[in-house]
């Protein structure tokens, strides 16, 4: 792998002096670059984009060639974990992602199970190596995952939801059901990340998109046990470099403090 030439990025999340604030965009390939829409429209769709290791790494580079940017987001999914579990991922326009299946009983998650990270999710590690052999020690690249309680929320809705009925039914009816379900995610959460930090990724993130439906006992239960959890379980270095975690719930300022205490480099 190339010498990392610009590590301004990982410095500040691990608290050492920077020149200037480091800056990385969260959805680095995005609508806003017309280079970008026009690999999506050669993709045909949104999952052949994600699961095609070539056309990942070449929106993942875009901004780069544009701006002076501090670090690189790999380009994927955060639901992709549940769809290596079978629930059948896919996009509608203008709705967004849909599971095919739901996971809303025992049996339901008694079905579910770690995928086997280079195989079902294969593509991802795929992409992340191919990245960072393009990106050359530029900047580093990031690799991230849903969270458990964010994932859940997907595979109980079966997509997004306004009010997030179903997912909460099963926390307060069947709250050992629903730990069920986010242990096993933990699982597999912790091992995806730990398979991208093989693959090259040099941070990562932990989006908590839905944690803050939550009220504060409920988040700290069902969703922030988990994600520590899964920080407790990372590989701690690679390429004898720390790996710093960030994590992010949406809507969580009111929680920071617990937060804090989670493990993780950066909120």
């Amino acid at each position: 792998m190339s010498e990392l030439k610009n590590d301004r990025y990982l410095r500040a999340l691990l608290k050492q002096p920077v020149d200037k604030t480091p800056i990385w965009i969260m959805r680095q390939a995005g609508r806003y670059l017309p280079e970008y829409r026009q690999v999506r429209e050669k993709a045909g769709d949104f999952m052949t984009l994600c699961t095609t290791p070539e056309l990942a790494c070449e929106v993942t580079l875009q901004p780069l060639r544009r701006y002076d940017l501090d670090a690189s987001i790999i380009f994927s999914d955060i639901l992709t974990i549940p769809d290596a579990m079978g629930l059948g991922l896919h996009f509608v326009t203008g709705e967004g992602p849909k599971f095919h299946k739901t996971v809303r009983s025992a049996a339901d998650v008694a079905n579910l199970s770690v995928p086997d990270m280079e195989d079902s999710l294969g593509y991802v590690m795929d992409a992340i190596r191919l990245t960072r052999r393009e990106i050359d020690g530029k900047v580093p690249l990031i690799g991230f995952s849903g969270s458990p309680w964010t994932l859940a929320c997907y595979m109980v809705e079966g997509s997004s939801s306004k009010d997030f009925a179903k997912i909460k039914a099963m926390m307060f009816d069947t709250p050992d059901v629903m730990h069920d379900l986010l242990s096993v995610l933990a699982k597999s959460v912790t091992a995806y990340l730990n398979a991208q930090i093989a693959a090259g990724a040099q941070a990562l993130m932990l989006f908590d998109t839905w944690g803050g439906a939550l009220s504060g006992p409920n988040y700290r239960e069902f969703s922030l046990a988990y994600m520590q959890q899964i920080i407790s379980g990372l590989t701690k270095e690679n390429d004898g470099r720390r790996v710093p975690v960030t994590m992010f719930t949406k809507g969580g300022g009111q929680w920071l403090s617990h937060m804090a205490e989670v493990g993780a480099d950066a909120l």
